[in-house]
């Protein structure tokens, strides 16, 4: 099942109209958790993180507005290139899962915070193949690390999180080392702050970000930090 009703519009065109009917479901409601006991250690120059948490429209759009976020970009983990493009991906057959490379710099946010804010207010970590009206494995939560500190911390930090009982059900969400990203077409980038207003961000996504102001604020920047369309390649 994919995002209602938009898929064909969305590969025809890089600015995209929808009216539809409003839906009846809304972003998955933020849990208040403590921090990682566990974190990465202080480091220089910039670092990466790659979590998947449902559409990445959304989890794009709450790192775009968090302070010591170079870059995130939205695209394609856990699959081959060759079939690594929003229609083929779609089908739930490919082993990708939407997914968002952030790229952050260690003095202004560590990966422990990263990790928090997004099993926050970024998405439910309890359901299995799905994040609320999304479903399929593409929408799967994981985690893609970069280095065995990065896959130290994250499995720390479920179990932290899990032991503490602050979700009513057991964390599903999987840790594994990436193996490559795959930036997704560029009218998919940006796609919260360009789309406001469209139903499907308003109702979902929106709420995240307005989550991250309010529990993280320490971390919240207003204005967005927006991929350069120029840079996405695929």
């Amino acid at each position: 099942m994919r995002r209602p009703a938009i898929l064909s519009l969305l590969a025809a065109t890089t600015a995209v109209t929808l009216a539809f009917a409003a839906p009846t479901w809304a972003a998955e409601d933020a849990v208040v958790i403590p921090a990682p006991a566990v974190d990465a250690a202080p480091a220089s120059g910039t670092q990466t993180a790659v979590i998947a948490g449902g559409c990445f429209w959304g989890v794009q759009g709450v790192f775009q507005h968090t302070a010591g976020v170079v870059n995130a970009v939205s695209g394609y983990a856990g699959g081959t290139k060759a079939t690594a493009d929003y229609e083929t991906v779609s089908s739930g057959r490919t082993g990708h899962a939407e997914s968002v490379e952030i790229k952050y710099d260690p003095q202004k946010i560590s990966y422990g915070k990263i990790l928090q804010i997004y099993f926050s207010v970024v998405h439910d970590p309890t359901q299995l193949n799905r994040q609320g009206p999304d479903t399929g494995p593409q929408y799967r939560s994981a985690i893609f690390t970069t280095s065995d500190e990065q896959k130290k911390v994250a499995e720390a930090y479920i179990a932290q999180l899990n032991a503490a009982k602050v979700f009513k059900k057991p964390i599903v969400t999987k840790v594994g080392a990436l193996e490559a990203f795959y930036p997704a077409e560029a009218y998919h980038q940006d796609y919260l702050t360009l789309h406001p207003n469209q139903p499907y961000i308003a109702y979902n996504d929106i709420p995240k970000v307005e989550n991250l102001k309010k529990l993280f604020a320490d971390n919240y920047i207003e204005k967005p930090t927006l991929v350069n369309a120029s840079k996405v390649t695929n």
